[in-house]
């Protein structure tokens, strides 16, 4: 280039320049997508998978960015010695945090269920995220209390995903047992054959099998027609006959399941598969049992798990079905049909009739036996593959979906492809299959989408939990220098302050209203004031006890007081409906 011609350019950049808008540091970095946090404390990516280190990184994170939104805490430790995090979410400077309405939220009681670990992380950013821009979230933290465990299953989680695993094992914790009954623990795990950290099916050439590979998508492997050969015969997981027992990975790493380690209606192992030797076997269930019993505040709950996509109620076994009165499942109804329009493709289900039966599960022990509005989210759903039911509503090996979302979307990264192993105790076989974090998990841009979607209906739930108000304080003069003050409490929100479970069985205590600044003489409970009929409380007559104060609606309570009064305060205290108070 010339100087001249050089020059010219230089002159053409620099009126360009003097032209366009001055453009500010945070032009550069883009517009801020709505619903999202604009310039976040907390750096995090949610399209990956965290390990214990970076679950214990993130929430130390969380507390420095946020000191007065989050505090975190230990409430035990993991079989393998794991501190098992909590992150209460709340805006500390309004209120005392424990006398907030409580929403607990676990994730990842089953260990390949990582995902339930993210949705929860997120939801804890997202809240303290956003709490200065949004209105709502930070009305939310105001009035209410978040608990939050990312992972209660640490030692199964970290298992998966560092260890080769299948789609589906590792769902226990690691406590060591002998499933096969040889005296030998642990003795026969899995193997990973090809050392790619995925455990796949193996499969050998035989004429005689009643397997084809699909011809449409080499990694898939269907059954042959009746009345056509076979190709290959499938031999099981990838592994190895490491005892000399005839079998391949018959005794690899625990085989309970936590989640039948819950003291409602718990059943022996026989009755149930999966459980151990009595409720709250498990420490880890022990010490949420703890946690949640020292926070009578708790008054909704949500588990994630995965997959199916389905907002779950309970009960698990149908023998329960008379404990869900019928103005409590009205409320799980109401969230759980919204549920159904915040994540297309999720269904809103009662697990003993639309799933499975399950004794002595963690959602039944918060629901019936702390009276706590308590829903399970299966995450994940074929579904989400292409926003449409699936192409079959039959079994997998008749349902290409996967395969298909994997051609066109994943471009071969949810499978290993076939590869020959001269196997020991099988001769020349092959290895290949979906990889361990595909099919039951997420894939990355999908996570992200499902952990705003899940958080949603979760914030849904919260929200609903009792917001009270002392809507009105009455006075009027009586005879003999007497005053009758009237004071109604109002429930805004679906929930009530307790479930009518928790009424039945008292589970906890009342709600207390209380008069301060005056000489109370009675105190009564307004059963109908067009009639005047009251219920007179002998006894402490300052506090009335109020056994529930309904969702969407109020109850009156009525004092006689001695003498003239100016100014009294009315006190509103609730297990799970919070401590409020009005002065008039």
């Amino acid at each position: 280039m010339n100087k001249l011609l050089f020059f010219f350019c230089l002159l053409s950049l620099s009126a360009f320049a003097q032209t366009q808008p001055n453009i500010s540091p945070a032009d550069l970095n883009g517009m801020r997508a709505v619903g999202s946090p604009a310039d976040p404390k907390v750096k995090e990516e949610w399209r990956k998978y965290h390990d214990h280190a970076q679950i214990t990184d993130f929430c130390q994170r969380m507390v420095k960015a946020h000191p007065d939104l989050v505090k975190l805490e230990s409430i035990g430790k993991s079989f393998q010695g794991r501190e098992m995090w909590l992150m209460t979410i709340t805006d500390f400077k309004t209120g005392n945090a424990t006398r907030k309405p409580g929403f607990y939220i676990d994730g990842n009681i089953h260990g390949n269920e990582i995902q339930g670990g993210e949705i929860a992380m997120y939801t804890a950013w997202y809240l303290a995220e956003n709490f200065y821009t949004m209105p709502f979230i930070r009305e939310l933290l105001r009035d209410r209390v978040f608990y939050i465990i990312p992972s209660i299953n640490l030692d199964g989680r970290e298992n998966f995903i560092h260890n080769p695993n299948t789609t589906s094992t590792s769902r226990s914790g690691m406590m060591p047992l002998d499933d096969d009954d040889d005296g030998v623990i642990d003795e026969d795990k899995l193997d990973d054959l090809d050392g790619d950290g995925n455990i796949v099916t193996m499969r050998r050439k035989n004429p005689l099998g009643r397997w084809k590979v699909d011809p449409n998508y080499p990694t898939r492997m269907v059954p042959a027609r009746t009345d056509e050969a076979g190709e290959y015969e499938l031999l099981g997981s990838e592994g190895l006959d490491n005892d000399g027992d005839g079998q391949v990975n018959e005794d690899n790493f625990g085989t309970y399941d936590p989640n039948r380690d819950w003291a409602w209606n718990w059943q022996p192992n026989y009755v149930q598969n999966g459980a151990l030797f009595y409720p709250g076997t498990l420490p880890e269930t022990r010490n949420i049992k703890n946690f949640v019993l020292a926070h009578p505040n708790i008054a909704g709950a949500q588990s994630y798990h995965n997959n199916g996509g389905m907002f779950l109620r309970g009960p698990g076994a149908a023998e329960d079905d008379p404990f869900y009165n019928q103005s409590d499942i009205a409320v799980y109804d109401v969230i759980g049909k919204i549920g159904e329009k915040i994540v297309p493709g999720y269904k809103y289900f009662i697990i003993h009739k639309d799933l499975y039966t399950v004794y002595g599960g963690e959602i039944d022990w918060f629901a019936l036996t702390r009276g706590v509005f308590t829903f399970s989210n299966e995450l994940m759903t074929t579904f989400k593959l292409f926003n449409q039911q699936p192409s079959t509503t039959q079994n997998r090996f008749q349902n290409q979906d996967y395969e298909e979302f994997d051609k066109y979307l994943l471009f071969g990264d949810g499978y290993v492809q076939w590869k020959p192993f001269k196997h020991p105790q099988f001769g020349d076989i092959e290895v290949g299959g979906p990889k361990k974090n595909y099919l039951r998990n997420h894939p990355g841009f999908l996570l992200e989408e499902d952990a705003h979607r899940n958080m949603s209906f979760t914030l849904l739930h919260a929200y609903q939990m009792p917001q009270l108000e002392v809507f009105s304080i009455k006075k009027k003069p009586l005879a003999n220098n007497l005053t009758e003050i009237t004071a109604t409490v109002y429930n805004s929100r679906i929930m009530p302050t307790h479930s009518a479970h928790d009424l039945k069985y008292k589970i906890e205590r009342p709600d207390y209203i209380s008069l301060k600044n005056a000489t109370v003489v009675a105190g009564m409970i307004v059963e109908n004031e067009d009639f005047n009929q009251t219920k007179e409380q002998k006894y402490t007559p300052q506090t009335i006890e109020v056994p529930n104060i309904p969702g969407m609606g109020a109850v009156k309570v009525r004092w006689i007081v001695s003498g003239k009064v100016d100014k009294v305060t009315v006190e509103v205290d609730s297990r799970k409906g919070g401590v409020v108070s009005k002065t008039e």
